[in-house]
């Protein structure tokens, strides 16, 4: 994707804050990105993680079982995110499953592409979700939904079970 871009580790470097180092041993498969650095990729690019995640697996076929919806887990935060219905060609909507463990947090700079519509519906746990500057507590069974143009954050407190959630994100 940088290639397709014309872009430099350097360059790629200065608009993701993550070291020309580090970008290179992400592209040859030596180290595993956490979230807060796709988050930084994909806003660089101007796409959604999905989007990302995408353009490495192959075509989603209309039905997804469990066992073929991608389950990636980052490697600092333990969180885990499920793509249950992942993004497809002519399709603006994608489902996603998330595990935010107890005492986590990860934040996001700013939105991938802004204008993202999000429909986040707790399940279990708790979860602050902070989107632009506003922190919204969540319980379960509680749905936020809002447009994504800046920053968000996603942190469960460390008392209490883990956050789970479904996340439905529609590109505008």
């Amino acid at each position: 994707m940088r290639a397709e871009q014309g872009w430099g580790l350097e360059t790629l470097a200065e608009r993701t804050g993550i070291s020309r180092a580090t970008l290179s041993r992400l592209e040859r498969g030596e180290a595993s990105a956490t979230a807060g650095m796709l988050g930084r990729l994909c806003a660089a690019y101007g796409r959604p993680l999905s989007w990302l995640m995408r353009t490495v697996e192959e075509a989603p076929a209309a039905l997804v079982p469990p066992a073929a919806q991608t389950l990636w887990t980052d490697p600092e935060t333990g969180f885990r995110r499920r793509s249950v219905s992942p993004p497809a060609e002519g399709l603006r909507g994608e489902l996603l499953e998330g595990v935010l463990p107890p005492g986590a947090r990860i934040d996001y700079a700013r939105s991938p592409l802004p204008g993202l519509e999000h429909h986040l519906w707790l399940l279990e746990g708790r979860l602050v979700l902070t989107v632009e500057g506003v922190a919204h507590a969540l319980t379960p069974g509680d749905c936020l939904r809002y447009r994504l143009h800046g920053a968000s954050a996603f942190a469960c407190p460390a008392s209490g079970p883990a956050a789970r959630y479904l996340l439905a994100i529609i590109q505008p």
